[in-house]
């Protein structure tokens, strides 16, 4: 049996759910470590390990620390250092542009340069230019991969990762972040399989789906996968709904982005009355043929904004790639993680704090401390961009992946936090602001716990509401 990669969505739908709601309740700083140390030092959390560190932004009062000098996987709150470099470098204005180029002898070259956002609506948008011009037939469409030199899928992901689409190759043709995307319905009936369509049908062409998922009652969890076959075109998807639930999205990886690309540009050029001859990749090179359509992607405010609140790997990789490809170098993505060691040492943000094996923080070979997380935050309080970059952090029960937490307590609307989640790990870091106590800014970092997901960030949260209930007591 050919063997079958499979990704875990989500191993209980429900975690992205609120805590319960817990009242305000008022404390001195005094007091402060003793309730922080109920939490994180409950003996269920005997075989985990935590890092906390809170400061005042005002005075840079350190108000509790524990083991804020050591590593932790930080997962997705390494983010947070992506974000800072790019802006700091690029600026908030700065956009991707992908452009066609023709030389009028019926050959047509399409060069991207890694925008993330690109849709069939982009690549309607640039069949559209092309008819304005007068092209109505290619004879061949040249899809021009590889600004980006180096490897597309990062070596230090796992193996379950690069089959979702949350781990899709990175590279400089990608259209709709470069994943297949289903929709899981369920059914009338339980125990009955979930119904399994693709949101783009022409996706579907050539791939087999192995369903093995069911309707069940309301009484029992909900989960789902997907997975991807190593050697044949086989989608797996696994798990089960709740009858009468609203339907589950769920994403696998491409396995060919750059020709994903070009079939794609293909497909709309036909709808455009375009006909194109054949079709052919090759590697990036700088033509000096004459520009004909070109589109760009939004300004890097809103990239960041969608790479924080989403918590967006293929946005965050684009741009580490995007950095690096500034420098002649053979790996874009190893230019683009040097550049933003750089950019924080010139920011004042300790390099022995961290160590950065991606942009997006799903290698587990990423490390950083609390204490690098919290220089991080407070580097950008004081920054030219801080409006920028506040807006681009989900908002406790409000915005992004923290929209669903902390709703019906007094942190919701208060606190400003990058989420960051995997299997035996969860971490939170980023800005409280209190009426009755200056700003904070904090990092949060549970590892090696054998804990569920939920359980982790219930205390995190927790320990998070304790601090929206600070004041002053001279």
């Amino acid at each position: 049996m050919k063997s079958i990669a499979i990704a875990l969505i989500s191993t209980l739908l429900s975690f992205s759910g609120p805590v319960m709601a817990i009242e305000p309740r008022s404390i001195c700083p005094a007091v402060l470590e003793a309730e922080i140390n109920a939490i994180a030092l409950d003996p269920k959390f005997s075989r985990s390990r935590w890092g906390i560190l809170i400061e005042s932004l005002d005075s840079g009062q350190v108000l509790y620390s524990l083991d804020s000098e050591r590593f932790f996987l930080p997962a997705s709150t390494i983010k947070l250092l992506t974000t800072v470099a790019s802006m700091e470098t690029l600026g908030p204005d700065f956009r991707i542009r992908t452009s066609v180029y023709s030389s009028g002898n019926g050959n047509v070259y399409i060069v991207g340069r890694g925008d993330p956002t690109i849709t069939n609506t982009e690549l309607e948008s640039l069949a559209q230019q092309l008819r304005d011009r007068g092209i109505s037939q290619i004879d061949t469409l040249v899809a021009k991969d590889g600004y980006f030199p180096g490897m597309t899928v990062n070596p230090n992901w796992e193996w379950e990762d690069v089959q979702a689409g949350y781990g899709a190759p990175v590279n400089s043709l990608i259209l709709h972040q470069n994943s297949l995307d289903l929709k899981l319905w369920p059914t009338e009936n339980v125990g009955q399989p979930l119904r399994v369509t693709w949101v783009r049908p022409e996706q579907g062409i050539g791939w087999q789906v192995d369903n093995q998922t069911r309707t069940v009652s309301t009484t029992e969890p909900e989960f789902v996968a997907i997975g991807r076959s190593f050697t044949e075109p086989i989608i797996r998807v696994s798990g089960q709904l709740h009858i009468g639930a609203e339907p589950e999205n769920v994403f696998a990886a491409v396995i060919n982005p750059g020709q994903n690309f070009l079939d794609g540009f293909k497909t709309i050029l036909s709808q455009q009355e375009i006909s194109v001859n054949r079709g052919i990749l090759a590697n990036y090179s700088q033509g000096s043929e004459p520009e004909v359509a070109w589109v760009e992607s939004p300004p890097l405010s809103e990239l960041v904004r969608t790479l924080n609140m989403q918590s967006n790997n293929v946005f965050a990789e684009a741009i580490v790639r995007t950095l690096g490809v500034q420098r002649r170098s053979s790996d874009a993505a190893s230019s683009g993680l040097n550049m933003i060691a750089e950019v924080l040492d010139n920011l004042g943000v300790s390099r022995s704090g961290y160590v950065l094996r991606d942009g997006s923080g799903l290698s587990r070979h990423n490390l950083a401390t609390p204490e690098v997380l919290v220089e991080t935050l407070r580097v950008m309080w004081n920054s030219p961009h801080w409006e920028i970059y506040q807006d681009a952090i989900p908002v406790a029960g409000v915005s992004g992946t923290l929209e669903r937490r902390f709703q019906d307590t007094p942190a919701q609307g208060r606190v400003w936090a990058k989420t960051g989640t995997m299997r035996g790990m969860s971490s939170l870091a980023g800005y409280v602001k209190s009426e009755s106590y200056s700003p904070l800014a904090f990092a949060i970092i549970v590892n090696q716990s054998n804990l569920s997901t939920q359980e982790l960030r219930e205390a995190i949260d927790r320990i998070v509401v304790v601090l929206t209930g600070l004041q002053s007591c001279d």
